[in-house]
């Protein structure tokens, strides 16, 4: 059940470069259980905004909360296992698909089970030979899941998606979307999703759309 307290606020964030505004005075706040979505024209600051949630990218003016604190006081390391970022290109490491879903594991010096792995693999509509495959010969698709995948090895608490299923079939683009909203349903993780898919767009509780030059427009969803 979706808990009405924020886990995430984002305070008045603006972010330019040069005399160039990409973002201006955006605000909102995401509590747990919360689907949201981000849309709007290319060039609006999507995924700036998203990696300046994702503290890869320092605003030029604003602050941003998570639970409660200003992540400029967080230890970057700790703040990104509470807030996982997928990117629309991920980048893959190591030889195999193996090699990137044990590195969330071996950063906490942990071992996974490979059955775990496989299930979480056929979930996402791969193979089990897919855990040996090489990274050089999975497809865009493949990648986008495999990075979901090892993302998700550890549940965050705020999951931040950028266009993670453009280069999906239809088939695969509803898999992921139905399992990304059973995570946010069941087990309480916030998402903020930036996608043009409007399929995604209908089951979101609120869609934001930035609009040129970063400023902003909600919309709430309900049903």
């Amino acid at each position: 059940m979706k808990d009405n307290s924020a886990i995430l606020t984002i305070a008045d964030v603006g972010y330019r470069v040069g005399d160039t505004t990409i973002l201006e005075n955006v605000s909102f706040t995401v509590s747990p259980g919360e689907f949201r979505l981000i849309t709007g024209p290319s060039g609006c600051g999507k995924s700036t905004l998203l990696k300046i949630i994702a503290s890869l990218l320092s605003p030029t003016s604003g602050r941003i909360f998570f639970d409660g604190k200003d992540i400029a006081t967080l230890s970057p390391e700790h703040y990104r296992q509470q807030v996982s970022y997928s990117v629309q290109t991920p980048a893959l490491f190591g030889e195999t698909v193996y090699d990137n879903l044990i590195f969330p594991w071996q950063i906490r010096h942990q071992t996974p089970d490979p059955a775990r792995l496989i299930a979480d693999l056929e979930r996402f509509g791969l193979s089990q030979e897919t855990l040996t495959k090489s990274v050089s010969e999975l497809s865009g698709g493949e990648k986008q899941r495999v990075s979901l995948i090892r993302n998700l090895q550890f549940l965050p608490k705020i999951l931040l998606l950028d266009e993670i299923t453009s280069a999906l079939d239809d088939v695969n683009k509803r898999n992921v979307n139905d399992i990304i909203h059973r995570y946010a349903k069941e087990q309480n993780i916030a998402v903020l999703w930036v996608t043009h898919d409007v399929s995604e767009i209908e089951h979101a509780d609120e869609v934001m759309r930035l609009q040129p030059q970063g400023s902003q427009k909600r919309e709430t969803h309900r049903g």
